[in-house]
């Protein structure tokens, strides 16, 4: 009985423990209101991008006599080439563009961290090879190698294609974090942590990646700002299939049907535009706050 009724104890204990984490967590992050702004837009745009196709069902069909209609009662947004109301597309068009952004930057980022603690902590030609490695991805014209990618293979998930812009976009932070991780590896606590015999994995997981916590985390962020870019990029070009309805699509749309032509069709144009760029200004902004989280050498009395 006693081992029994001790699981609902943790499970009680480690909600509560997120609980705390969460509030102390938001209390320092708004501490700089800046920051606090951008993430409280961050949360509302991806909840509502995931929540919003739940609950709204997009007519499809088309209205030949509402076509290109400007900003109205009935339209906020005015519609698009078949007469489709633009706010609606807005609403429930969020979704694919921020799941790949997430996606795509969580797998870019785990490669970095992996390889870039790898690198500086064994050394060697392992070092010297996966250096170089990253020399040779920085180099390379990421946006032309996935127009070429994607016009080969069937990007037909979100996965795959996020999975695709990852493994282009590590190089970077993992020359950052080789270079943290010569630095900390000759430390008391590493040298310490080699001397238990603890594993290689729990060295880089445990004692290695969360001292560098501050600038993966703004990496992260970042990141996602750069692979919602790289996707809308090729929605727009038509490289990638342009399956269900999101934000990239939209802009393929108005351009190649020939919205610009059209004088009500402006906010139409402008609408995913707009939306992607408050997302990522948002993004930016947010990391303010996050140095704060994670350094608490920036903390003010949280």
């Amino acid at each position: 009985m006693a081992v029994a009724a001790s699981a609902p104890t943790r499970a009680l204990g480690i909600v509560g423990g997120v609980l705390v984490w969460c509030g102390t967590t938001i209390r320092i992050m708004a501490r700089n209101k800046a920051g606090f702004i951008g993430f409280i837009i961050v949360a509302v745009m991806t909840i509502e991008a995931f929540i919003a196709p739940i609950f709204i069902n997009f007519n499809t069909a088309a209205d030949v006599n509402a076509i290109y209609q400007g900003p109205s009662l009935h339209h906020l947004l005015g519609t698009d080439s078949e007469g489709r109301d633009v706010f609606t597309q807005i609403l429930v068009g969020g979704q694919d563009i921020l799941e790949v952004g997430y996606l795509a930057s969580a797998f870019g980022t785990f490669l970095a961290i992996l390889l870039g603690i790898l690198s500086a902590y064994a050394g060697g030609w392992l070092d010297t090879f996966l250096t170089w490695v990253a020399d040779v991805f920085l180099t390379l014209p990421t946006f032309a190698i996935y127009a070429v990618i994607a016009g080969t293979v069937h990007l037909n998930s979100n996965v795959a294609l996020a999975i695709l812009i990852a493994v282009f976009s590590w190089a970077g932070l993992m020359r950052a974090i080789r270079s943290q991780v010569l630095s900390l590896r000759e430390r008391d606590f590493i040298e310490a942590a080699r001397a238990l015999d603890l594993s290689l994995p729990h060295i880089i997981f445990k004692e290695l990646a969360p001292n560098m916590a501050p600038y993966i985390a703004i990496h992260f962020v970042i990141g996602i700002t750069a692979a919602m870019y790289a996707e809308v990029g090729l929605l727009l070009l038509g490289i990638v299939p342009l399956s269900g309805q999101n934000w990239g699509v939209m802009l393929n749309f108005a351009w190649t049907r020939g919205a610009i032509f059209y004088s009500g069709s402006l906010s139409y144009i402008l609408s995913p535009m707009a939306v992607i760029v408050i997302f990522q200004l948002a993004l930016i902004v947010w990391t303010r706050s996050l140095s704060e989280v994670f350094d608490p050498r920036l903390r003010r009395g949280a």
